[in-house]
């Protein structure tokens, strides 16, 4: 059976990232390498890891497109699940998120936001589905 056990994102500075997580989504840290090339929160059941970009490219000999704000963001994104959405995007942006789509309710009744981390990685925070 495979399990998903983790996403890692490709950071400039693994500590710094990681603590934007922390100060903006109260997710606690596992641990961070003594290089400070890798490291991992815990999210839940799934884990949210980060390796520097140095690390990355001596994984992935033939590059990788890197992330930035300076950029449209992929086309993937984090979700993470809240009751309180706009509760929890002001504490983002406080934190250095940049808004996409302000909250807004779907006509499925979710209530959804877009924000981009401080390393342009698309996150959407939103109520759990049904609400």
């Amino acid at each position: 059976m495979v399990k998903f056990g983790y996403t890692i994102l490709y950071v400039v500075d693994v500590s710094k990232s990681i603590g934007f997580y922390e100060n903006a989504f109260g997710f606690n840290r596992k641990f961070i390498t003594p290089e400070n090339d890798y490291g991992e929160l815990e999210t839940g059941q799934t884990t949210i890891a980060f390796a520097s970009k140095e690390l990355a490219h001596s994984n992935l000999k033939n590059g990788f497109m890197e992330s930035g704000l300076s950029q449209k963001p992929f086309a993937t994104e984090l979700g993470f699940v809240t009751e309180n959405v706009s509760e929890i995007v002001e504490l983002a942006l406080i934190h250095g998120a940049t808004i996409l789509e302000k909250p807004k309710e779907k006509p499925w009744g979710q209530t959804v936001a877009y924000l981009r981390d401080i390393d342009g990685f698309l996150l959407e925070v939103c109520t759990p589905m049904g609400n």
